[in-house]
Formats: structure tokens, sequence, C-alpha cells
């Protein structure tokens, strides 16, 4: 249902997004850009679950998904493989342009970083605040690619991190969280590592913001 913050009817907020990722390849081993933007949007009811400490990574990464999604629907056929978007832009050299797919891409993965460490932080650090969680997990991540005014504005959002039980409780609806997020880590990362690695094939794995 549209506009409602309910946990699923079954299992876990990560559910979907785990059973989406079985799909993100095709048989021949290449990443697929409907399935894998799928799950990123499967995610989006996750970061919902943040609140106001997740506004500015929602926007971003609901952003990002537009914008690859439009590419893809201007021509299914040729952008069938996620990294053909890049591969057309590196070839016309626009791949550095603010506005480009492969920017979109490069951020959209570090979005996904970010999350994937948080829910890694969850399962590794039990006695943790939320707002450490989180702050840990943006040092380790977005940090170093953002600039001071980005950074600061991260750094005081995180400070609204929800209650720990509180969110844990709504994230696990009536599957098993702990589970899941395992899956969820060990599912995840491999896909996103993917993608950095063919970024930095093209030299586009360490833009700044």
């Amino acid at each position: 249902m549209e506009g409602t913050v309910l946990a699923p009817a079954e299992g876990t907020v990560l559910a979907p997004a785990l059973e989406g990722m079985k799909h993100v390849k095709s048989e021949e081993g290449e990443m697929l850009t409907k399935p894998f933007l799928d799950v990123c949007k499967q995610i989006l009811p996750v970061i919902d679950k943040f609140g106001a400490a997740m506004a500015l990574v929602k926007t971003d990464v609901g952003g990002n998904i537009t914008r690859l999604e439009n590419k893809y629907l201007s021509n299914p056929a040729k952008f069938q493989n996620l990294y053909s978007m890049v591969q057309v832009e590196v070839a016309a050299k626009k791949a550095q342009g603010s506005s480009s797919c492969t920017n979109g891409l490069l951020w959209l993965t570090r979005a996904m970083d970010f999350i994937l460490e948080l829910f890694r932080n969850l399962l590794e650090h039990e006695d943790w605040a939320m707002s450490q969680v989180c702050t840990e997990a943006y040092t380790k991540t977005l940090k170093k690619y953002h600039g001071w005014l980005a950074s600061s504005t991260f750094t005081v959002a995180m400070k609204l991190a929800p209650d720990r039980k509180k969110f844990m409780d709504v994230v696990a609806g009536n599957g098993d969280i702990s589970s899941d997020i395992e899956k969820f880590c060990a599912t995840f990362t491999p896909i996103l590592q993917e993608n950095h690695k063919f970024l930095a094939s093209v030299g586009l794995d360490d833009m700044k913001a």
C-alpha cells in the first residue's frame, strides 16, 4: 500500500531486496540495469525507517535511480546491461559531468555502500547507539568523497537517528532480522564491489562531490 509505513506482512523489510538480488545478473554474469535499480528501489523503504536522519540519503538515492532509469527507458535494448550507459558516456567524453549516468551510478553505489556498512555495524556492534552506527558507517564510506559542507550537514543529520531497538523492531517485521542482515551484507557486497571495479577500470571510481 502506498503511503503507509507499516512493516511488510511477510518477513523483514529487507526481504524484497534479498529476493531481487537473485536477479541482478544475466546468465552470462552481466550486471543488468533494471534488476539492479529495482533492488535499490526496494532499499528506499528501508532508508525510510531511519526518518529524518536519512532524508538526504533518500533524496539522493531516489534522484540517481530516476536518472539511470530514464536513460534505460530511452533504449531498454541498448542499456539492458548496467555498465553500457557508462561506456557510452566515456566514449562521448561526458562521463564526468555532474548530471551524467556515470556520476549517478557512482553515487548510487556509494550510498548503498553506506547502507550496507550501517547494517554491518548493527550486526557487529550490538552495544552501539544508532547515531554511532550511522556516523561510523558514514565515516568509512561517503565522508571521504564529500566536501566540508555536505560532511557537516550529514554529521548533524546522523544525530537524528532513531532509537536502535525501535528501529530493529520496525525493520524486523515478522522475520529473522539478524539472519536477513547477514544475507544482505553477504549478497550485496560483491554486487557493489563489481560496480566499483568497473568504474575504476574506466578511471571514474574516485570522483569527489
